[in-house]
C-alpha cells in the first residue's frame, strides 16, 4: 500500500494509518511532502524518522523514478492521509509535479484504488469542481469525519474508527471499528 502524507492539518491520520497497516500486516510505502514534515512537527512530537521507521519502505516526494511511479509496479492501492486542496488539485488535473501527485496519477491509470482524505474546509467552488473531477476519474474522496454514533472516548479512538473505515474500502479488517448494528428497536424487530 501506498501512503502518502501531505501538507494538510492532521498528520496523526498518516502516521495511524502506518500503525494499522503494520498490524495488519501490510506492507508500506511512504512519501512524505514537505509542508508534511512540518506539519507533523507542529501537531506532534514525533520526528520524520519516527514516522518512516513505520514504513517498510520510504520514498523522496521528489524522486519521480522511485519503484511506485511506474504502473508496473503492483500495489493494493494508495492513501493520502491527510490529502491537502492542492495535492488532490494536482491529482484532479494530472499534475505530477512530485512523488506523491505522479503515484496517485498511476494509481489512477492503472484502475486501482485511490483514497484522499481530504481535510480543509471550508471549500469555494474551485475545491468542488476539484474533487469531482478527482472522483470522475476514479478515486474516492473521504473527508475524515468522525462517526459519533460508535461514542468514541478519545481522540485515538476517533482517528482509529475513521482509517478503519477507509481501510474497509480495500478489505483490510484492523478490528478498531466499532460497527453499527441498529438501534435496540430495530434489532428486536429482527429476531
Amino acid at each position: 500500500m501506498i501512503v502518502a502524507i501531505s501538507g494538510a492539518s492532521g498528520a496523526i491520520y498518516g502516521v495511524r494509518l502506518l500503525e494499522l497497516l503494520r498490524r495488519a500486516e501490510v506492507e508500506t510505502h511512504l512519501i512524505m511532502s514537505r509542508t508534511a514534515q512540518v506539519t507533523l512537527a507542529h501537531e506532534t512530537e514525533l520526528k520524520v524518522a519516527d514516522v518512516e521507521a513505520l514504513a517498510d519502505v520510504v520514498h523522496s516526494h521528489q524522486d519521480l523514478a522511485a519503484a511506485c511511479s511506474s504502473g508496473s509496479f503492483h500495489t493494493l492501492g494508495m492513501i493520502v492521509a491527510p490529502c491537502s486542496i492542492k495535492t488532490l488539485s494536482e491529482i484532479a488535473t494530472g499534475v505530477t509535479g512530485n512523488l506523491v501527485s505522479r503515484s496517485a496519477d498511476v494509481t489512477l491509470k492503472e484502475r486501482r484504488r485511490l483514497v484522499l482524505m481530504m481535510r480543509e474546509t471550508p471549500l469555494h467552488l474551485g475545491h468542488i469542481r476539484s474533487m469531482a473531477a478527482v472522483t470522475e476519474a476514479g478515486a474516492i474522496v473521504y473527508p475524515p469525519v468522525p462517526a459519533f454514533y460508535s461514542r468514541p472516548a478519545s481522540l485515538e479512538e476517533m482517528v482509529d474508527h475513521t482509517l478503519g473505515r477507509v481501510l474497509d474500502l480495500f478489505g483490510i479488517e484492523t478490528g478498531v471499528v466499532k460497527r453499527w448494528t441498529g438501534t435496540a428497536a430495530s434489532r428486536r424487530r429482527e429476531t
